[in-house]
């Protein structure tokens, strides 16, 4: 971010929630004052035979945006963020509970960093907040062939891909709706003119290398016969 000094000020006020989105794996815990009332919204996932090996059950959001919930039954939670959703189970848990708290989670909150990365792969997220730059910074940063003012990043908006290009060189980037990414983005960065060239060089120098050494072998063999 080379003109950083010389840029606007950023709004750091700015709060970013990621909209939930199909096949989004959901921990939602209901409570109560009463927890017994509680205990129907919050099955069991019971993992095994064993008994020590249960945890609160997950939900799916299908390809539709629902998912199915205990008591409730189908209810629509995709496109909603995570607070949205919280206040649209909360209204419909009311109607069987007073006043119940609900925490909803997103479990298998993950993104994709490839190209010219020191460690590409899919990374898990913990939290739900994310940077393209503490996305970067998990897969090692770029390596010095990485293209850094194309940064190609692809995201999944309403089932269909969106791409936008990025340059990790202007401070422009701090205000911008992808500077936080979202569930499953990719994150793509794109090598430079040098590692094009030498991806190919390398292949015809390895072939000119076998080639005089194949002419060498030959000559040695008529000689010595």
């Amino acid at each position: 971010m080379n003109d950083i000094e010389d840029a606007k000020s950023y709004d750091t006020s700015k709060s970013y929630e990621p909209k939930l989105q199909p096949d989004d794996l959901l921990s939602i815990v209901v409570s109560a004052e009463n927890t017994e009332v509680t205990v129907p919204f919050n099955l069991p996932d019971i993992l095994s035979g064993d008994a020590d090996n249960i945890r609160l059950k997950t939900y799916l959001i299908d390809n539709s945006g629902y998912i199915d919930f205990p008591v409730i039954g189908k209810i629509k939670l995709g496109g909603l963020t995570r607070t949205e959703a919280n206040y649209k189970l909360v209204a419909a848990v009311s109607e069987y509970i007073r006043n119940p708290t609900i925490n909803i989670r997103i479990v298998n909150y993950k993104i994709a960093v490839l190209g010219e990365v020191s460690k590409p792969g899919n990374y898990n997220v913990a939290g739900e907040r994310l940077t393209i730059l503490e996305a970067l910074s998990l897969a090692g940063d770029l390596t010095i062939y990485g293209k850094r003012e194309n940064i190609l990043l692809i995201r999944e908006i309403e089932g269909k891909k969106t791409y936008v290009r990025l340059d990790l060189t202007k401070a422009d980037l701090l205000n911008s709706p992808y500077y936080y990414l979202a569930q499953n983005d990719v994150v793509f960065v794109e090598p430079n003119k040098t590692r094009l060239n030498s991806s190919k060089i390398g292949p015809d120098i390895g072939l000119i290398f076998s080639s005089i050494s194949l002419l060498i072998t030959i000559t040695v063999l008529i000689i010595r016969n």
